[in-house]
């Protein structure tokens, strides 16, 4: 046989092959798009509402997911999606009532205890046990990452699928860093060369480098963002959740152990770290743009897309479109993405597990018990959290819920388009933690955030928040029976 020949006969066996596969993968595609029909055909015409607030990835579900579920199930559904504060408001007060206007609800990792607690939710995994013939052979809680344990009872029983999770990132503007005249300047000012800050004081010192450079070329752009919305939870979190980590100052400063904040009794809360770090978070607002006290994740996200800062701590559910939209971002292809700065010792206390530098943010959608479309919700549930329906929706907003995502070919793509920014969350993703488990989260959030937001307007100083907000706190949580 001529090699010409030999070639056309191996031609011919690879595509044979490749016919083989596609016909399999097809033949897979249609077992399993008939089951969907099939198991969703009792429930056709039903429509679930949910609730979740307005972010890059709730509003794919709404866009995109939904409809893909519809036209295999013929199930409806609803997700409106709000503000924050909103979302919380409408889903907590049905399930306090038990009204059942909501058939799935956003859970906030930060939220998930005081849910538990109170009961609200369907225990998923005996759910799809005691009903096989609603249980998903392509859906399986073993495929998501350690996130899913958030949202598990003290028995690994699980309460809520992952539908978000990313990590409190430092955006910069590679354009102005990398920028020579400005690495010049920069270097010639403060003794160093200009790179992302790795501690609080080279933060600062950039934010001023870029103000005043912004103020000298009539730009109108300031040296960092800042989420100081006075009034609203938002700069409690972004204080206690990303800032005081960066300190060193861990679980709010509240002792775990005798459940005690002030430093008098054995907490963190008015510890000389916690004050630093609250200076610090203050201190930023001389060198923001001047919507930081109005800014909530939302607004901040938005003002470093425009161009309006140099840098800032950025909720990485917004990174992929900022870096990459040009429709919405003003800086695409200029997004540099790195570690926050750090206080001295916190990296490594991060890196043995004895602490952690940020806020692994996330949420999960939840079956309320007051609902009464369990199980047309519990397939729908299942749907979100298909291993197939992963990729794009982290490539269109950040968040990464499946340890296969990361090496699907549009996220190793999107990563390339965002700096690192995957590849930061999959290698460094340890040294972030989410929310600390206190069943009393809101209660005690609402005792201290007014403390933070006078400090914001000035008119008490950090120390002196913080002294007030631990006093607060301790007598608090004795009235919630916690210590004594």
């Amino acid at each position: 046989m001529s090699k010409s020949a030999k070639g056309m006969k191996v031609l011919a066996l690879v595509i044979v092959f490749l016919m083989l596969v596609s016909a399999s993968l097809t033949s897979a595609q249609d077992d399993a798009a008939a089951w969907w029909a099939e198991a969703g055909a009792p429930y056709a015409g039903v429509t679930l509402h949910g609730v979740s607030e307005s972010t890059p990835p709730s509003n794919y579900v709404r866009e995109v997911l939904a409809p893909r579920f519809t036209e295999l199930t013929g199930i409806n559904v609803e997700l409106e999606t709000t503000s924050w504060d909103e979302m919380y408001n409408k889903a907590i007060q049905d399930m306090e009532a038990g009204t059942g206007i909501y058939d799935f609800v956003y859970i906030e990792q930060d939220i998930i205890y005081g849910y538990l607690a109170n009961e609200y939710l369907v225990n998923m995994t005996q759910a799809l046990a005691a009903k096989p013939e609603l249980a998903s052979a392509d859906f399986s809680f073993d495929k998501f990452t350690t996130f899913l344990d958030y949202f598990k009872n003290a028995d690994g029983d699980v309460f809520g699928v992952p539908m978000e999770a990313f990590v409190k990132v430092y955006l910069y503007r590679k354009d102005l860093f990398e920028n020579p005249d400005n690495m010049a300047a920069f270097e010639a000012e403060y003794g160093y060369p200009l790179a992302p800050a790795t501690t609080h004081e080279q933060y600062r010192q950039i934010a001023e480098f870029f103000t005043a450079y912004a103020e000298a070329n009539g730009m109108d752009m300031w040296g960092t963002t800042v989420q100081a919305a006075s009034g609203h939870p938002s700069s409690f979190y972004e204080f206690f959740e990303s800032v005081a980590p960066t300190f060193g100052v861990y679980n709010w400063g509240i002792n775990m152990e005798n459940w005690k904040a002030s430093v008098a009794n054995g907490g963190q809360m008015n510890s000389d770290a916690a004050k630093a770090a609250l200076e610090w978070f203050v201190g930023n607002l001389a060198f923001a743009p001047p919507e930081a006290t109005s800014s909530t994740w939302d607004e901040v996200a938005a003002s470093f897309a425009a161009g309006r800062a140099a840098q800032g701590l950025v909720y990485g559910e917004n990174a992929a479109w900022i870096a990459t939209d040009p429709d919405r971002s003003a800086i695409v292809g200029n997004v540099g993405v790195a570690l926050p700065p750090l206080a001295e010792g916190v990296l490594e206390a991060a890196e043995a597990g004895d602490g952690y530098i940020g806020y692994y943010d996330g949420g999960a959608f939840g079956l309320p018990v007051s609902s009464q479309n369990q199980d047309a919700a519990l397939l729908w549930m299942q749907f979100v959290g298909l291993e197939e329906n992963q990729a794009e929706w982290a490539v269109a907003s950040s968040r990464v819920v499946m340890e296969s995502t990361y090496s699907d070919p549009l996220v190793i793509e999107q990563d390339g388009k965002t700096d690192g920014y995957y590849t930061l969350m999959h290698d460094q993703g340890y040294l972030f933690a989410g929310a600390p488990p206190f069943p009393f989260h809101p209660t005690i959030r609402e005792v201290i955030a007014p403390f933070i937001y006078q400090a914001i307007a000035g008119e008490i100083t950090p120390a002196e928040a913080l002294d007030s907000a631990a006093a607060a706190v301790d007598v608090e949580l004795v009235n919630l029976g916690y210590g004594s």
